[in-house]
């Protein structure tokens, strides 16, 4: 790790060239330090993991289509991964940062992340994707601009706030872990914080008349939670990406993984206001805030802290359905988001994914499918690339629920390039699921109660439903999401739920084609780590 300056340029510049990356937009450069660090998020001192000595770690502005070259010294005792909720990726899987792609950083070794925000726009974040390390901090934001060219459909606002929210443990992250691992799920969190921060620790200052860009990511670990501003009306504008028809709300119902952005207006008495952050749909339920400060106000905060949905099911997914796509507003290029119709587009199959919550060999997981997915010895895209066998069998993934007895696999369920797939999400179970697809956004398309079939398609919304990266399925209930499987990869669909996303609720999809084209997907990285039975491979010269 004493690499000088000079010598870390150079190899970036290596690793540029050796990538393809198109040289024509811009790079930003970044380098982070990871490491422990004491913490005292909710008054208790805990070991965090920092980047750079920041809980949470530091922010990415970035705009459409810049290259961000991204550098990261691992300084933890123990591997560790860097994952990038909601950023596609197009063509290259190798940087997603999850195991089933990438080797871990060792301790004490660095590793250098080349990505391109290939047509995105939006609100993101990263996160540390191995060992339960998410309970520890080392995420932060994702915040791409669209290009100055391409229109925006609302006027600038006067600031631009993150706010990165969630349920939070006092125990630290390895002792959460030892839970899982001795076969227990894990108990109600001990608070929510909102950047790192509980009960009124931080402060968002607003001049009266002005509007502000609020961008709200659920980054916690077991619940759903929802958010509101007392006294104050929010605009909803933007979700992952996707610009939205601008609906008012009151509060917003936020799921695990998924993020909004929000315009509010400073049209009140001048004075403080909370922000307020509370569990959904738990019995017991968890509330922190913030404060809304005008910058003329000379009265704090006052009365009761404004109360909000509970475990109603019905408000939540009636709000869900008002989410929809301004399909004239430009996305990431000038053309209309609508131009896209993909109503009109007939899905080639029918996947249907049940989750579950099994015993298996007397300890509790979690399975899609009656599988619980076990990590392999060597990261599948690397396995797919060497030809190694026995790491993972394509189609070891069903397509739909077996109902049958839980088992432990490394699942991988195989498709073709250009595919437009038809995904049913079941949930049988009692409590709110959370589902991520990394290198996609989908268009979700339908969600009910009950057990899904087809004449729930009678339903579907096939005109202007959000495209996204990650849905909730309410209990005892289905959602439908098209998506066209135009990027080639091995992609991680998983429970944003990180307790059974640890104990198996996740597999992956690998996306297939027999083009060995740069077209269709890049080379793997000069710099790849090699691990497990890849040691020993080469991945290629200049």
């Amino acid at each position: 790790m004493r690499d000088t300056h000079l010598l870390v340029c150079l190899i970036v510049l290596v690793l540029v060239l050796v990538h393809g990356v198109h040289g024509e937009n811009p790079y930003r450069f970044f380098t982070w330090k990871v490491t422990y660090g004491d913490i005292y998020p909710l008054g208790v001192k805990q070991q965090g993991i920092l980047i750079n000595g920041q809980f949470p770690g530091p922010h990415i502005d970035a705009v459409t289509n810049d290259n961000l070259i991204i550098s990261v010294y691992n300084y933890l005792r123990e591997p560790f991964l860097i994952s990038w909720n909601g950023i596609q990726h197009r063509k290259n899987s190798w940087q997603d940062g999850v195991y089933g792609t990438t080797c871990p950083i060792p301790p004490g070794k660095n590793f250098t992340y080349v990505l391109q925000l290939k047509d995105q726009i939006g609100s993101y974040f990263y996160f540390p994707s191995l060992a339960f390390h998410r309970a520890a901090g080392a995420f932060g934001s994702i915040r791409i601009w669209s290009r100055p060219r391409v229109p925006v459909p609302f006027p600038p606002p006067a600031g631009d706030f993150t706010l990165l929210v969630g349920d939070w443990y006092k125990r630290n992250h390895y002792v959460l872990r030892q839970i899982l691992e001795s076969g227990h799920n894990l108990p109600f969190p001990d608070g929510l914080l909102i950047n790192g921060r509980g009960w009124n620790g931080n402060t968002f200052t607003v001049d009266p008349g002005k509007t502000y860009r609020l961008r709200i990511s659920n980054v916690g670990l077991t619940t759903s939670i929802n958010f509101r501003i007392q006294g104050h009306k929010m605009k909803l504008v933007e979700v992952e990406g996707s610009h939205t028809l601008q609906n008012i709300y009151t509060s917003l119902d936020i799921h695990l993984g998924q993020s909004y952005s929000v315009l509010v207006t400073a049209d009140q008495a001048p004075q403080d206001y909370y922000v307020v952050v509370s569990t959904r749909f738990t019995i017991h339920v968890l509330t922190t805030t913030a404060v809304l400060h005008y910058s003329n106000s000379h009265r704090g905060v006052s009365g009761p802290v404004p109360p909000g949905p509970t475990t109603n099911v019905a408000s939540s997914l009636y709000q869900a359905k008002t989410i929809r796509w301004n399909l004239t507003a430009s996305g990431p290029r000038p053309n209309p988001q609508g131009s896209y119709h993909y109503g009109m587009i007939k899905p080639s199959r029918t996947i249907m994914l049940a989750n579950s919550a099994p015993y298996i060999n007397g300890k509790q997981r979690y399975a899609v499918n009656s599988v619980s997915y076990v990590q392999p010895d060597t990261p599948l895209k690397l396995a797919d690339y060497f030809k190694i066998p026995g790491v993972f069998n394509p189609g070891s993934m069903p397509t739909s629920p077996t109902w049958g007895n839980a088992y432990l696999q490394t699942s991988v369920m195989d498709s073709s390039f250009r595919e437009f797939l038809e995904i049913v999400f079941q949930n049988w179970e009692d409590t709110v699921q959370s589902w991520h697809i990394d290198g996609y956004s989908f268009w979700v398309v339908g969600m009910d109660g009950g057990q899904w079939t087809p004449a729930s398609r009678s339903g579907y919304n096939l005109r202007d439903t959000v495209a996204r990266s990650t849905t909730q399925v309410y209990p005892r209930s289905w959602t439908a999401i098209y998506m066209a499987l135009d990027n080639v990869g091995m992609w991680n669909v998983r429970s944003e739920n990180w307790a059974r996303q640890y104990l198996g609720q996740q597999f992956y999809l690998r996306v297939y084609t027999s083009s060995n084209s740069l077209r269709d997907e890049f080379l793997i990285p000069k710099n790849a780590l090699l691990c497990g039975r890849a040691r020993g491979h080469h991945t290629r010269s200049l």
